[in-house]
């Protein structure tokens, strides 16, 4: 696992570059737009899709900042753009365990702002089992069947799955993104969370181009 120390200096960057005005992106910058990754990472989508990936993890301010920003984006999506999400494994595992299981419960879309909104508004730490199971009973989940599944061996593969995708891209801070397995920036690379997210929208359409 990469030091805490980078973690936070990429996510802490990204949040003071993103209070820039993010100026338009008249051509995108290899090296510092974006990076081509070394070695291609393969997709985990349908033929003909154009895989888009968020790193994050709940417990980083800016990704909580840029939350809203991506769901609004995320909407605007054309039809052969695969979206999803990976939490990555930094400081706290119960934050990665939690989104696992909400996923496993098919109720992280739903409930995943609410974490944020727990974590940063109401200064809910969600660093042990116990509070975690709290906050879910709150939403309706069923107490025992939200711990069987948050300790369950389905939600462990998720989690090294993921912490496997994160080391396999070289995430080193978050929020992150990687394009089809090619391409990897970052609102602290471009300068602004709007330019990142025009970034991705050039690099889907430059892979959307390759297969014409």
């Amino acid at each position: 696992m990469r030091e805490l120390r980078r973690v936070f200096l990429g996510f802490v960057l990204g949040g003071m570059l993103a209070a820039g005005s993010g100026a338009a992106l008249a051509e995108l910058r290899p090296g510092i737009d974006f990076r081509l990754l070394k070695n291609r990472q393969n997709t985990e989508v349908p033929a003909g899709k154009i895989e888009v990936i968020e790193f994050f993890w709940y417990g980083c301010p800016h990704c909580n900042t840029l939350e809203p920003t991506v769901r609004k984006w995320e909407k605007t999506l054309a039809p052969d753009v695969a979206f999803r999400r990976v939490h990555v494994m930094f400081r706290e595992i119960a934050h990665q365990q939690l989104h696992y299981t909400l996923e496993a419960l098919g109720k992280v879309e739903e409930l995943g702002p609410k974490v944020f909104d727990a974590m940063h508004l109401e200064k809910n730490p969600m660093n042990s089992p116990a509070k975690i199971a709290d906050w879910a009973a709150k939403f309706g989940i069923d107490r025992k069947k939200f711990t069987d599944v948050y300790d369950s061996f389905s939600v462990r593969t998720r989690m090294r799955k993921a912490t496997q995708t994160m080391e396999a891209y070289g995430v080193d801070g978050v929020p992150a993104f990687a394009v089809n397995g090619k391409y990897y920036t970052s609102p602290s690379m471009v300068g602004s969370d709007e330019g990142a997210l025009r970034v991705i929208d050039e690099l889907v359409a430059r892979e959307r181009a390759l297969r014409k």
